[in-house]
C-alpha cells in the first residue's frame, strides 16, 4: 500500500512553510469539523486525517522524519540508532516504506558501515515495529485547536453555555459572563490526540458577540439613544431608559437639556470578566420634534418664535 501524503493531504507543496502548513490546517479544520457535519463519518475520519498531517507537518522534527522515511517516520529513531543501516530506492520504489509485500518493497536494504554481518534482520524490524529497544515513539501533546461561536450581548452579560460534538461524544461548555470579541476559553485536554502516549491538545473557544440592535459596546460600557419629546427636553420630566437586562431605569431630565446631552447611569453596563463589578450605561438624549401639528399648536409655536426670534 502507499504510504499517506500528508502534504496533498492538506494541499500544500513540500516546500510551504510552517505557517503555510497551519493556514491550511485551519481552513480544512473548519470545513470538515464534527460540529460542522454532525453524523457525518465520511467528514469525522476527514478530520482526523488532517489533524495527523498537521501534527507531523507543522512539527520540524517530525517533518524531517517523515520527508525520510514517509508516513512510517515514527520508527525513524530505532532505525537510525539500529547503526550504520542504509536503504537505496530501486528503479519502481515508491516512499522507504512504501512498496507492496513487505516495509521496504522498492528498497534494498544493505549492510553499512556499523555492520549486521552474522545479525538476524529480523531483529531490526523488531526494534522498529514493535517498540523495541531504542524504536520506542516519544510522546507528543496533540494539536490545541480553536472553535468559533457567536454569542448575543445578553448572553455575553448573563454567561451562557453551549453543547459541542465532539468526535463521539457531547460536550457542554460554560461561557463566562463579561466575555467581549476574541475572549478564549480554554478546554484543557480537548483539543487534537496526542502521539506516543501523549497528552491531547487543548481545544479553545474564540468568542464573538453579535452587535445589538439597541445597544452599542465600548468596553465594559454600553451606550445607547434615548428618544426625549421636545416638551420634556425643555421643561424638564422624566424619561425610561431600558437596561441590558431587560428592566427600565427612571431618568429624570432637567429642564433645558439640549439634544445629543449624555447622562452615565453607574454599574448599568457589562459586567468585568472574571472580576466583580460592572461598566456603566451612557444614555445619549435625542430631543424628538412634535410632527402632525395641530392648529393651536401651530399659534403657539408661532408666538414662542415672536417671543424668541433668535430661537
Amino acid at each position: 500500500m502507499a504510504g499517506k501524503d500528508y502534504y496533498a493531504i492538506l494541499g500544500v507543496n513540500k516546500t510551504a512553510t510552517t505557517d503555510e502548513v497551519k493556514k491550511a490546517f485551519r481552513k480544512l479544520a473548519r470545513k470538515y469539523h464534527p460540529d460542522v457535519n454532525p453524523g457525518d463519518k465520511a467528514a469525522e475520519a476527514k478530520f482526523k486525517e488532517i489533524n495527523e498531517a498537521n501534527e507531523v507537518l507543522s512539527d520540524k522534527d517530525k517533518r524531517a522524519k517523515y520527508d525520510k522515511y514517509g508516513d512510517q517516520w515514527q520508527h525513524a529513531d530505532a532505525f537510525e540508532k539500529a547503526g550504520g543501516a542504509r536503504y537505496q530506492q530501486q528503479p519502481g520504489g515508491g516512499n522507504p516504506f512504501g512498496g507492496g509485500g513487505n516495509p521496504f518493497g522498492g528498497f534494498d536494504f544493505q549492510q553499512g558501515g556499523g555492520g549486521y554481518a552474522g545479525e538476524d534482520i529480523g531483529s531490526i524490524f523488531d526494534q522498529m515495529f514493535r517498540g523495541g529497544g531504542g524504536g520506542r515513539r516519544r510522546a507528543h501533546k496533540g494539536q490545541d485547536l480553536e472553535y468559533g461561536v457567536e454569542v448575543s450581548l445578553e448572553e455575553a452579560y448573563h454567561g451562557t453555555a453551549r453543547q459541542l460534538a465532539m468526535q463521539d461524544s457531547k460536550l457542554e461548555v460554560k461561557i463566562p459572563a463579561g466575555v467581549t470579541n476574541g475572549s478564549r476559553v480554554r478546554l484543557a485536554g480537548k483539543g487534537g490526540e496526542g502521539s506516543g502516549g501523549g497528552a491531547r491538545g487543548d481545544l479553545f473557544l474564540v468568542v464573538k458577540v453579535a452587535p445589538h440592535s439597541r445597544f452599542e459596546r465600548k468596553g465594559d460600557d454600553l451606550m445607547e439613544t434615548i428618544d426625549v419629546p421636545l416638551t420634556v427636553a425643555a421643561l424638564g420630566g422624566e424619561v425610561h431608559v431600558p437596561t441590558i437586562k431587560g428592566t427600565k431605569l427612571a431618568l429624570k431630565v432637567p429642564p433645558e437639556t439640549q439634544n445629543g446631552r449624555t447622562f452615565k447611569l453607574t454599574g448599568q453596563g457589562m459586567p468585568h470578566l472574571g472580576k466583580t463589578g460592572h461598566g456603566d450605561l451612557i444614555a445619549k438624549i435625542n430631543v424628538k420634534l412634535p410632527a402632525n401639528l395641530t392648529d393651536r399648536e401651530k399659534e403657539l409655536f408661532a408666538e414662542l418664535a415672536k417671543l424668541r426670534p433668535d430661537g
